[in-house]
C-alpha cells in the first residue's frame, strides 16, 4: 500500500515531514503514527491504516513532499511489496522550493484508508475533507483546486468552459482565463512599474554589516503572500474609538471572585478582558447583520453566526484560530474554549477546522502595552478589530468637572467593498456599547 501525503486544509500544497515514528522493516497497525507532518499552519502525525511492514520510506524527515506523492510503502504481512513509481518529491530543503498544487501527483484516500488513484483534475482530500467537484448555478461542475484559483484571481467561473471530463472546470482552464485577462488589459505606465529587488540586490547593500540569513519556512511564506494580497487587493480604511472598560474590569473581577475552586484551591475559569472582548465583538456583528460578512469575488456572504477568529502569536508567526457562535456562548466557556485552542495553536496541534473559515477576527496587543494599531484584514473576512492596552485617562465628567477612567482603544479595519463607512461606524458604536455596559452583551 502506498502511504501518501496528507491534505491538511483547503490551501495546503504541500507538507515537510519532521519525523518518523517508524523505520523500515519495522511492523505496523492501524493507529500507530508512522511520521509527523509540519504545513505552514499546523504540525500532525499522520497514522497508519493498514496492518503490514514499513517495507519503503520514499520522502526523508526534514524533505517536503506535495499532497498526494507517495512518501513510504507499506507490504502486507507476507512482506511483498507491490512495484510503485518513484516519488515525485524531491528532497529539497523547504526554504529553497515551492510547490503548486496543481503540479502534485493526485490521489485520494478511501475510508478504510487504502489509496485510490484519480484523475488530475480532483483536488486531494484527506477522509475528513473528501470533497467532490462544486457545481456552478449553470449546472457546470468545478474542482475545488478550480475554484480557489478563480477567487485569487478574481476570475468569474460561469464564463470560463471546462476542459475536464464531462466539462469540469480544471485548474488549466481557470489559468488560461487568467492569462487571457492579463493579455487585454492595458499595461501600466513604465514610470509606475518598480522592479523587486532580488535576494541579491539587497544583500548586496549590507556587504560590510555583519547580519545572519534566517530561510523563510512555510508558515512565515504564506503569512508574507497573504498578507501582501490583503494590501494589494483590499480597500482598507480604519475607524478608531475609546472604549470606557471600568465596569468590565468589575465585572471581570467579580466574575473570577466567584469561580468555583477544585480540591486543591484552583479556579474553575479566570476571566480575561480579551474573553468579554470576543463575547462583545461576537454580539455588535448580530446587531450589524449586515458587516457579518465576506467578500466572495462576485458576491457577499452574510453568516447567521458569528465566528471570531483570535489572532495568536506562536513561533515564527501567528495563526487565528475561531470560536465558532461566540455570540451564544458564556463567556466562562469562551474562557476556557479560547486557553484550548491557543495551546494547540502554540504547539501547532489545531486542526484545519478550528482556524478556517470564520467572519470577522481580533487581534489584541494590549498584553504588551501596545497603545493603538491597525491591524491588515485576513481575507476574505470583511473586519477585523484591533485591540489596545488600557490606560488610566482623565476625564470630563458629567457635572462639568474632572475624574479619571479605565479606557481603551480599539481600531476597526473594515473592507470598503462590504463595509461602507457609516456601518463600520454603526458596528463600531454597538461593540463600545456591549463593552461599556457589558451585562447586556450577556442578555
Amino acid at each position: 500500500m502506498d502511504v501518501l501525503m496528507p491534505q491538511l486544509g483547503e490551501t495546503v500544497a504541500e507538507g515537510k515531514i519532521t519525523k518518523w515514528f517508524k523505520s523500515a522493516g519495522d511492523a505496523v497497525k492501524p493507529g500507530d503514527n508512522l511520521f509527523e507532518i509540519e504545513t505552514d499552519k499546523v504540525s500532525m502525525e499522520v497514522p497508519s491504516t493498514e496492518t503490514g511492514v514499513l517495507a519503503e520510506i520514499r520522502v526523508q524527515a526534514g524533505a517536503v513532499a506535495p499532497v498526494g506523492a507517495v512518501v513510504a510503502v507499506i507490504a502486507g504481512a507476507g512482506g511483498a511489496v507491490a512495484e510503485a513509481p518513484k516519488a515525485t518529491a524531491p528532497a529539497a530543503a523547504p526554504q529553497n522550493r515551492t510547490t503548486s498544487s496543481a503540479a502534485a501527483p493526485v490521489a485520494a484516500v478511501q475510508s478504510t484508508g487504502a489509496p485510490i488513484r484519480l484523475d488530475p483534475f480532483f483536488e486531494v482530500r484527506t477522509p475528513a475533507h473528501n470533497y467532490g467537484p462544486a457545481k456552478l448555478p449553470g449546472g457546470a461542475a468545478v474542482t475545488p483546486l478550480a475554484r480557489r484559483l478563480a477567487s485569487d484571481s478574481g476570475i468569474d467561473l460561469t464564463r470560463v468552459k471546462g476542459s475536464g471530463p464531462h466539462g469540469r472546470i480544471v485548474a488549466r482552464d481557470v489559468e488560461a482565463a487568467a492569462d487571457v485577462r492579463r493579455a487585454v488589459r492595458p499595461a501600466a505606465p513604465a514610470a509606475l512599474l518598480a522592479p523587486a529587488a532580488s535576494a541579491a540586490a539587497v544583500m548586496a547593500l549590507y556587504r560590510d554589516a555583519p547580519f545572519e540569513e534566517v530561510p523563510l519556512d512555510g508558515m512565515r511564506r504564506t503569512i508574507a503572500a497573504r498578507l501582501l494580497e490583503a494590501k494589494q487587493t483590499i480597500p482598507h480604511f480604519y475607524l478608531t474609538a475609546d472604549v470606557d472598560i471600568g465596569r468590565l474590569l468589575a465585572l471581570r473581577e467579580e466574575a473570577n471572585a466567584a469561580a468555583p475552586k477544585d480540591k486543591d484551591g484552583r479556579p474553575a475559569f479566570k476571566l480575561s478582558v480579551n474573553d468579554v472582548v470576543i463575547k462583545a465583538w461576537a454580539s455588535a456583528l448580530q446587531r450589524v447583520p449586515a458587516a457579518n460578512a465576506a467578500w466572495a469575488e462576485d458576491r457577499i456572504l452574510r453568516f447567521q453566526h458569528s465566528d471570531i477568529g483570535i489572532a495568536v502569536a506562536i513561533e515564527g508567526g501567528l495563526i487565528t484560530p475561531i470560536i465558532r457562535a461566540a455570540e451564544t456562548k458564556s463567556l466562562t466557556a469562551i474562557s476556557v474554549e479560547m486557553r484550548a485552542l491557543a495551546e494547540r495553536a502554540r504547539s501547532r496541534r489545531l486542526k484545519p477546522q478550528e482556524y478556517q473559515g470564520g467572519s470577522s477576527a481580533i487581534s489584541n496587543l494590549g498584553m504588551y502595552g501596545v497603545r493603538e494599531f491597525a491591524a491588515i484584514i485576513n481575507p476574505p473576512h470583511a473586519t477585523i478589530l484591533a485591540v489596545g492596552a488600557a490606560r488610566r485617562q482623565a476625564v470630563e465628567t458629567a457635572d462639568g468637572g474632572i475624574g479619571f477612567a479605565s479606557v481603551m482603544s480599539v481600531t476597526l479595519s473594515c473592507d470598503h467593498r462590504v463595509v461602507d463607512g457609516a456601518l463600520g461606524a454603526e458596528l463600531l458604536a454597538a461593540f463600545r456599547g456591549f463593552i461599556e455596559q457589558p451585562v447586556t452583551s450577556l442578555v
